[in-house]
């Protein structure tokens, strides 16, 4: 039961994912981002070629109501974090920002 209710919220939290594309929560287009879909997400942690990092943007309330995507790194603030102590040392990195809390 454990299990189904984690993948119930982390279908739930990933349709977030999506929904915080298209309400354009982040930066625009034009600064090298891209917005992916659920199944692209899901694609990448299965991947064997360089699992991305899913880094949680979104306020405390939020993730109290909503809850977090299992193993997203949460990141301080989605404006004003610590670039060098959040987010990967690796340049390279694949980074994936959730973002669905209208801040």
């Amino acid at each position: 039961m454990r299990y189904t209710c984690g993948m119930r919220r982390f279908g739930l939290l990933a349709a977030g994912l999506l929904a915080s594309a298209v309400a354009g929560c982040g930066p625009p287009a034009d600064e090298g981002f891209t917005s992916i879909h659920v199944s692209d997400l899901v694609a990448m942690r299965n991947s064997n070629d360089g699992a991305a990092t899913v880094l949680d943007a979104n306020g405390a309330d939020f993730r109290t109501r909503q809850g977090t995507i299992p193993g997203a790194v949460l990141l301080s603030s989605y404006s004003k974090y610590d670039v060098e102590r959040e987010l990967p040392a690796r340049k390279d990195a694949r980074l994936v920002f959730y973002c669905a809390d209208s801040h």
